[in-house]
């Protein structure tokens, strides 16, 4: 049973929300059409991130954070959504945060995050984490990567794929396996920078949407690791994974909540300029139960992602809250890109309307940090079915 849930926002995080929107929107969104169609990843909007603080909301102020609750941390992300268009920026923010960054905060050495995490806050670390190989997606305990020990230090080889932030990151951190015996219990963690011997970053992949943030694949070839290169202990792999792919799917998708608010604010204000047959598109009930859907499922999940940021600032917080959350915002944000293009029309269908590229855009959510049917099985599974 649920206690008392209050999300009251105080007049500083409501503040802060419209703050973050104003900048998103003045700094965020310049020639995004042509970024996008180019492919191009924006360094100069990532250190306006940085340098305004989002990369270091969830993390302490004394290693240059901002110290800030989950629930406000979900709230700039919404705000984010809201501002700025840039969906593949907001995405790769996301994994450096949440994949890069947060297990380093929670499994890393005073050294570790002396050396690294602050980077990451900073913005002159770009972080990335390598789990997917050519033959483990959702399967992603069966690693063929593996790291062999030698004297004082580790050897990697192998591979990994569909890697966000490759490209232009600095820092990786890698999962192999050091005993693929042991299975899952053999599954370590390492941290990899970017200038590594036999470390070979690929060329960036070509994607149907979320352009401007850069994939690619990682080829390890006898790369050398000194011995403090472990993130946690050796065989704590799958601790450290599951920790901060619970963080991620629960949070890289919060931006989606304002990203479907001005969809729909944008499509209800469309549905009552457009006229046809003499009347406002709007008064037809075809295009308003489209409208209706969409706002309820946008509240719906805006109320999830609440909800969870409340349970985590509590120490609470499950796989299935987490998987929940993911589900819901991904299946929500296709189908109200997809709504809002078909209300537009033609309109929608056009480049310069941008909201073909929210299509293709929400459409890779389905697929990243656990594809939707394996939400629903993490879901199954908790509920003893």
């Amino acid at each position: 049973m649920w206690g008392i849930v209050d999300f009251s926002w105080s007049v500083e995080q409501l503040a802060y929300r419209q703050t973050v929107i104003e900048f998103a929107k003045k700094e965020l969104n310049d020639r995004l059409i042509e970024r996008d169609h180019d492919s191009e990843f924006s360094r100069e909007a990532w250190q306006k991130c940085a340098d305004f603080g989002l990369l270091g909301l969830p993390f302490p102020e004394e290693l240059g954070g901002q110290g800030a609750d989950y629930l406000t941390t979900m709230l700039a992300m919404e705000a984010l959504g809201y501002g700025c268009r840039d969906n593949g920026l907001i995405f790769s923010l996301g994994a450096h945060l949440w994949s890069g960054a947060t297990p380093i905060a929670r499994f890393g050495t005073p050294e570790q995050k002396d050396r690294y995490l602050r980077g990451m806050i900073d913005g002159s670390l770009i972080a990335v984490q390598g789990m997917t190989e050519p033959g483990s997606g959702s399967d992603a305990y069966s690693l063929a990567t593996t790291a062999t020990q030698d004297g004082d230090g580790w050897v990697l080889n192998g591979s990994k794929t569909f890697i966000t932030n490759a490209p232009v990151a600095d820092v990786f951190v890698v999962f192999t396996s050091v005993d693929r015996s042991k299975g899952w219990l053999g599954i370590t963690a390492f941290i990899v920078e970017k200038d590594t011997p036999g470390l070979t970053v690929g060329k960036p992949f070509h994607k149907m949407g979320i352009r401007t943030s850069p994939m690619s694949e990682l080829v390890f070839e006898d790369c050398r690791l000194p011995a403090e290169a472990m993130l946690a202990k050796r065989g704590s792999g799958m601790m450290v994974f599951n920790h901060s792919i619970e963080h991620e799917r629960g949070a890289i998708l919060a931006h989606t909540i304002g990203n479907m608010e001005r969809q729909l604010e944008e499509a209800v204000a469309y549905a009552r300029e457009r006229r046809q047959f003499g009347q406002p598109i709007g008064k037809f009930q075809a295009v308003s139960h489209k409208l209706v859907d969409m706002k309820v499922r946008l509240e719906s999940a805006r109320l999830l992602v609440y909800r969870l940021g409340w349970e985590w600032d509590r120490g609470g917080g499950k796989a299935i809250d987490a998987s929940m959350v993911k589900l819901v915002l991904s299946e929500s944000w296709v189908q109200n890109s997809l709504d809002a293009m078909a209300l537009h029309g033609a309109y929608g269908y056009m480049s310069e309307g941008q909201i073909e590229r929210e299509v293709r855009d929400a459409l890779a959510s389905r697929i990243y940090s656990g594809t939707s049917d394996i939400q629903r099985n993490i879901i199954a599974s908790q509920m003893k079915l």
